[in-house]
């Protein structure tokens, strides 16, 4: 990507900055703010150090309008202090005792976090939405590296205080984290039942399986700006060229891998065979430096396709929106954004897997399916949390109050060569141990208008086209 291209950093919506994500740096997570937002984009270096801080705005409910600004505030506050920290981090690596890290450090950061985040509770109250509950235990941060560096080098297998697992040292899968799928009880629920209205046909964009081997660990939709962002690797699809500093405007101008001119972008954390190290990838950022390790595996196929909901025609997707489905930090998150399902070709019917990875037969392949958000709120292509604009139907098909079905993407991945395996996993943050939980889908609708409106027609009139 040349130079001029890297400073168009520029997008539509505001950028604000909010406390995040990831061990091996310091955790930076950029987040968009709402179509109407003014704050212009701060600073996004990165600084080296080792801090890992939960982060606010996952956690946030949908904040009012009259609190949005206090809000977004405080959460660039967050980025802010956490950056000051890993600044301070690394200048003084190496000085003081065992305790320096925490009293000069971790102490002061925390008890800054939580008086940021007590106001950003007190600024939805005040709104009239209720407090939110559980912010006060985000406050404090850790060393993500094993040792940290600054609190001496411990015995092999010893972590220093508050410091996650080495990635070198391993991290997941456990064999609990494994499941015979034959041996799985059905648990597919019967679909819901369609009535007149609803649209029931299919658009399939074909955008290839990333044969190319076009990888990086950003998150343009988490976090833009930054690279490495996402501290896992991530195959891609649609359109080419796509990292941190991808804009709208280049998105839309962009080549791509679909055959259709669909300039989307589609992208998922790798899945990986553990059996054997891919040198190449090994000690990279994204790859073995954060204990992603093994051959990355190319699906054997990528099915990309659009569907409509059973009780209403869809509307246009607006150009540029994103959405992301499932929760990369399911794990520690506890699930209610998961949206995994793992299976096995020959049982998808039967079995679908959220929590686990399938052992399948042989002759059988891993399926991984993700479906995205087919409710939209009408107004904007991004929320502060990357969720509250979008939304899941109920189990009848329905969308929330004020919201308009969308054409719902369904993409379903898989893989050959691993059947009886259980020695593969999906690439994760470090702290997140590769559980099959974390699974997730990202994706920036990119499609021409024209593109779009075929896509609805088709839906809508119950034809399966592309």
């Amino acid at each position: 990507m040349n130079q001029g291209h890297r400073r168009n950093r520029t997008r539509r919506n505001a950028i604000v900055l909010a406390a995040g994500l990831a061990a091996g740096g310091v955790g930076l997570a950029l987040v968009t703010m709402q179509a109407n937002a003014t704050d212009a984009p701060p600073a996004t270096t990165r600084a080296a150090a080792p801090l890992s801080c939960p982060s606010v705005a996952d956690r946030l409910p949908d904040v009012p309008r009259q609190a949005r600004a206090e809000v977004d505030r405080n959460l660039r506050l967050l980025q802010t202090q956490i950056t000051e920290a890993g600044n301070r981090l690394a200048a003084t690596r190496g000085q003081g005792g065992p305790d320096f890290v925490r009293n000069a450090v971790l102490g002061p950061l925390k008890d800054k976090r939580a008086a940021t985040v007590d106001r950003i509770a007190i600024a939805i109250s005040r709104a009239g939405a209720p407090r939110p509950q559980g912010l006060d235990s985000l406050a404090a941060c850790t060393l993500a590296g094993a040792g940290g560096g600054q609190q001496g080098q411990k015995g092999r297998g010893e972590q220093g205080q508050g410091a996650s697992p080495s990635p070198a040292a391993g991290n997941g899968p456990a064999p609990e984290d494994f499941v015979d799928i034959t041996k799985v009880a059905r648990n597919v629920p019967a679909p819901p039942r369609g009535n007149r209205n609803a649209s029931k046909g299919a658009f399939t964009t074909r955008c290839g399986v990333n044969a190319e081997g076009r990888h990086n660990s950003d998150n343009v939709i988490v976090a833009p700006g930054v690279g490495n962002g996402a501290h896992h690797t991530h195959d891609y699809v649609g359109a080419v060229g796509v990292d941190a500093f991808t804009t709208d405007d280049s998105l839309a101008a962009a080549r791509t891998t679909c055959t259709n001119g669909d300039r989307s972008t589609y992208y998922w954390p790798v899945l990986r065979d553990r059996r054997g190290v891919e040198k190449a990838d090994a000690g990279s950022p994204g790859g073995g430096a954060e204990g992603n390790l093994g051959k990355i595996l190319t699906p054997t196929s990528a099915s990309l396709t659009f569907v409509g909901s059973p009780t209403t025609k869809v509307v246009a997707m607006p150009r540029f929106l994103r959405i992301i489905t499932g929760d990369a930090k399911a794990d520690a998150n506890g699930g209610a954004n998961a949206n995994a399902a793992w299976s096995c070709t020959g049982f998808e019917n039967r079995v679908q897997l959220k929590d686990k990875y399938p052992i399948c037969p042989a002759g059988s392949e891993v399926v991984r399916t993700e479906r995205f958000q087919s409710c939209w709120d009408g107004r904007n292509t991004d929320s502060a949390n990357h969720r509250s604009h979008v939304a899941f139907a109920d189990a009848r098909g329905r969308c929330p109050a004020g919201f308009k079905a969308v054409p719902q993407l369904v993409q379903r991945l898989t893989y050959s060569g691993l059947a009886g395996s259980t020695a593969f996993a999906v690439d994760s943050f470090p702290e997140s141990r590769h559980k099959p939980i974390t699974d997730h889908g990202d994706f920036i609708d990119a499609m021409p208008e024209r593109l779009m409106k075929q896509a609805v027609t088709c839906i809508n009139s119950g034809r399966r086209c592309g």
